[in-house]
């Protein structure tokens, strides 16, 4: 789950983060009292959206006096802004943050992210801030300094204050630096987070060390214990599909493709829309139907494919474990008759009750195209997609 920017900035000021003064309008009249209460000879005005890079595309805005505010606010608010984390079609913007200007000295990168290799939080730092982190990892990753943090000690100063020395803070600021690096730690692990992100953290006139943008996003299987957290979920940045197929507890992703995919188990649906690759097919979703789907759940997972605009064909792929072939074989032709399904549907299952699912299929006079393992069904879905 991801939240934007100004609600992250109030997550990381809860854990001692210093942070510009600044408030969310959702309206152009908003912006401007925002920027009445806030005073001062420079504002920004900056599109919410749950994506990166929303300076290139002209969503972020400096502004020298209410007039301007006014002017930016007006251009940005509505806008469709399209950035490289957006896709081609964009973001609507429907909120504002309105900021206080900052003294910019330097600008620094810091995150934080859950290595799986070390099974430890990795803290990564760099010099080269308000730069994509990408890049940097691609071009100069000698400017990226890493510290991996045992969970049962945290981010020790010592850690800290080396990291911070190496990315150029200087010695007067080290004890500030060290304040905002722990803190955003704490504010990482208390909230089972699984990116944390300043990108620009800045280094001022006076040595203060202020986080300019925050980025945090949490993991979804951890919500139940951050009640507040998912109070702070936009609906309105998320795909309508993956928010219908949540309702139905369908773990759906929208694609690009054509060959909408049905799976029960996740590792499953990967080697699934693998194998549709492998024959030149492209996927147009991830879905996982989970290990105890009904008749209810394939029919709304059916509906919910139905809705991309490019679909060309449907692939259910069932092992037959806790979910049963014949179970499931029954939830297929039930949502294929609920539907009026259209296009060409394969079908490939494997394990308990395999051969009286499979009869359920052939008897049910639809047109289902049965394949009896994974290329046979990856080769008979691209060709009907074809």
């Amino acid at each position: 789950m991801k939240i934007h920017e100004y609600q992250g900035k109030e997550i990381l000021k809860r854990y001692g983060v210093p942070v510009p003064r600044g408030k969310v309008a959702f309206s152009v009249d908003e912006a401007m009292a925002v920027a009445t209460e806030l005073g001062g000879p420079v504002w920004v005005v900056k599109a919410q959206i749950h994506a990166g890079g929303r300076g290139k595309g002209g969503g972020v805005k400096l502004a020298r006096s209410l007039d301007e505010v006014r002017a930016h606010a007006s251009s940005i608010l509505g806008m469709q802004l399209v950035t490289h984390q957006t896709g081609p079609s964009g973001q609507k913007v429907r909120r504002l943050l309105i900021e206080e200007g900052a003294d910019i000295k330097k600008e620094l990168y810091v995150g934080m992210v859950v290595d799986r290799v070390t099974q430890k939080v990795a803290l990564m730092a760099s010099s080269e801030g308000g730069m994509d982190i990408e890049e940097v990892a691609a071009h100069t990753p000698e400017k990226i300094h890493k510290v991996f943090i045992a969970p049962d000690t945290g981010l020790t100063d010592a850690d800290a204050d080396a990291v911070a020395a190496r990315i150029g803070v200087p010695a007067g600021s080290i004890a500030a630096a060290r304040a905002v690096f722990q803190g955003l730690y704490r504010a990482f692990w208390e909230n089972d987070a699984l990116l944390a992100e300043i990108n620009p953290l800045i280094l001022t006139g006076d040595g203060r060390v202020i986080a300019l943008d925050a980025k945090l996003n949490f993991d979804d299987n951890a919500l139940f214990r951050h009640p507040d957290i998912v109070a702070l979920r936009d609906l309105d940045e998320e795909d309508p599909a993956e928010i219908e197929a949540s309702r139905f507890e369908l773990s759906y992703i929208s694609l690009d493709g054509n060959i909408g995919c049905l799976v029960n188990g996740a590792g499953l649906a990967m080697a699934t829309m693998d194998t549709i690759k492998l024959f030149g097919g492209e996927p147009a979703n991830f879905l996982d139907v989970g290990g105890g789907a009904t008749t209810e759940k394939v029919t709304e997972a059916f509906k919910i494919m139905l809705k991309h605009p490019g679909l060309r064909a449907i692939l259910v792929n069932i092992f037959g474990g806790i979910m049963k072939c014949d179970t499931i074989a029954e939830g297929v032709v039930a949502a294929s008759r609920a539907v009026s399904l259209s296009v060409p549907l394969v079908v490939r299952m494997k394990g308990t009750n395999e051969e009286l699912g499979r009869k359920i299929l052939a008897e049910s006079g639809l047109p289902i195209i049965s394949a009896n393992n994974m290329s046979e069904a990856g080769e008979r879905v691209v060709a009907a997609a074809r």
